[in-house]
């Protein structure tokens, strides 16, 4: 059986005692029990706050009744320097009352002077309950800095995709312009105006990659040592009814990541399991090798406990802004966890059981995406008529769209909603291309292209996404043919789109 103190290292031990012989019992009643530790002696108050400070102590023992220094004013002391620092009581004349009340004042332990073997197990768990303590907190801590810094990351999302409809324009306008007068300095005026508004789109990135951290950095993680950090934060942190387990099916896993972000995903979910079993349990962490139904590696990690489980109407509203089932909870834990795995083109699934528990999967891809250098633009074809339907909800952009596409020669009918776009696709003939927000609140893209084909609609599609919300494609009809496009718009992108579209 390993010595009582192996895992705590050397201790230093400061002992409030105005008997000399009684503290070199008590040092060496722990020192035989296998504590490895220093001594130190005081039996002021003044030589005790020196000590605090120069001999920095992990634990504090105090005899309760010495003439002229009371134990109580010694732990006043104490608690004023550092709330956390563990402190014990050993008295010899210490009864029941006074021992009860020693403990509302705040010490941790008492001990009875004729009851010398429980001395040793006593100081070793108060130090190791500290430490514990201390761990909690940081990690605690980090986690509340990182979900602040997530919402500052919310508020920054919303403020820069305002931002960016605001300068839309700015964007789409000097082609217009230019398009409509030969004169060289409207021309240089416009190209000001194009500069201006790149400038800012690019500004209102830079904010929001500032805010959200370093969320592009990616390198290589080895999953195994990943897990093995996680795993020192944790048991630090575990209450000992829950065990847990780390599986990593391959040693040899690795991915391209961000590795700060991961482990706070993992993290954060961890610290929720572990919230969630109050009765104790297993909560297990496991990395394995997966694939996509294309056939593409990726990796597959899984955050299981057997806790109290969620019900449908909370599962609903899981990775809601500020929806929390925690007296202190921000809110935002679960949907910073959802954005960084989401950002690194993942994706974050959860099964749970009233009762039985819950299980977080997350799935990422193995390597990172390469992106491929743009090729040199060719000269855009003008139209011949074809029938064009725009559906946004930005005024702005919808009425410079009309005119700019107007102007390369195609015929436009605007609809500010998906309800009016269904209204005159049933009362006029079907257009050649349907160019659809992703952005609408009401009507989403991929359900008005899905009521369009109901209506008899087989034609190509537009579909205009915000940087920062991907579309996913497998949610469109297939008997559409689904493009997209990045917002913000440049309007020579947007003539290349809507031909290669037409085909």
């Amino acid at each position: 059986m390993p010595p009582i103190g192996s895992s705590l290292g050397h201790l230093r031990i400061l002992l409030v005692e105005d008997s000399p012989d009684d503290a070199a019992l008590m040092s060496r009643q722990m020192l035989d029990a296998g504590l490895q530790a220093s001594f130190e002696r005081v039996e002021t108050a003044a030589e005790l706050r020196e000590a605090l400070l120069r001999f920095a102590p992990d634990i504090v023992l105090s005899e309760l009744g010495m003439p002229g220094f009371a134990g109580n004013q010694a732990l006043e002391i104490v608690r004023g320097w550092h709330a956390d620092l563990p402190f014990i009581f050993v008295s010899g004349t210490l009864g029941e009352e006074n021992a009860v009340a020693a403990l509302h004042q705040g010490a941790n332990d008492y001990i009875i002077k004729h009851q010398p073997a429980r001395l040793p197990s006593a100081v070793a768990r108060a130090v190791r309950d500290a430490r514990g303590s201390i761990d909690r907190q940081r990690v605690e801590a980090e986690l509340m800095r990182a979900q602040r810094l997530e919402s500052l990351s919310l508020l920054a999302a919303g403020l820069s995709h305002d931002l960016r409809n605001i300068l839309q324009p700015l964007l789409i306008m000097p082609e217009l312009l230019k398009a409509r007068t030969p004169d060289p300095q409207l021309h240089h005026l416009a190209d000001v105006i194009a500069e201006c508004g790149r400038r800012g789109h690019e500004m209102a990135e830079s904010m929001l990659s500032f805010v959200r951290g370093s969320r592009n950095t990616r390198e290589r993680i080895q999953v195994a040592h990943l897990f093995e950090a996680i795993g020192l934060l944790l048991r630090s942190t575990l209450p000992a009814q829950v065990s847990l387990h780390l599986e990593v099916a391959d040693p040899a896993l690795a991915v391209d990541a961000n590795y700060t972000e991961l482990q706070q995903v993992l993290l954060n979910l961890a610290l929720n399991a572990i919230q969630a079993m109050p009765d104790g349990g297993r909560l297990t962490l496991r990395a394995e090798a997966d694939a996509d139904p294309r056939g593409v590696e990726r990796l597959r990690l899984s955050v299981n406990d057997e806790g109290v489980g969620m019900g449908p109407e909370v599962m609903g509203r899981l990775f809601n802004p500020f929806f929390t089932t925690k007296p202190n909870g921000t809110g935002l834990g679960l949907i910073s966890c959802k954005r960084i795995i989401e950002g690194a083109k993942g994706s974050i699934q959860v099964a749970s059981t009233p009762g039985v528990g819950s299980c977080f999967v997350l799935l990422l891809p193995i390597r990172a995406e390469v992106v491929e250098q743009a090729q040199p633009a060719q000269p855009v074809a003008a139209g011949t008529g074809q029938s064009i339907l725009v559906v946004d909800g930005e005024a702005t952009r919808l009425s410079l769209l009309g005119n700019a596409l107007s102007s390369q020669g195609y015929h436009l009918q605007l609809a500010s909603d998906g309800g009016a776009a269904l209204r005159w696709m049933q009362q006029e003939a079907m257009p050649a291309l349907v160019i659809a927000d992703a952005g609408d609140k009401l009507l989403s893209a991929s359900h008005l292209l899905d009521e369009m084909a109901a209506l008899g609609y087989h034609g190509p599609a537009l579909v205009l996404e915000d940087v920062d919300e991907p579309v996913p494609l497998q949610g469109f009809p297939t008997g559409v043919d689904v493009h997209v496009l990045r917002k913000p718009l440049e309007m020579q992108q947007v003539f290349r789109s809507v031909a290669d579209a037409l085909g």
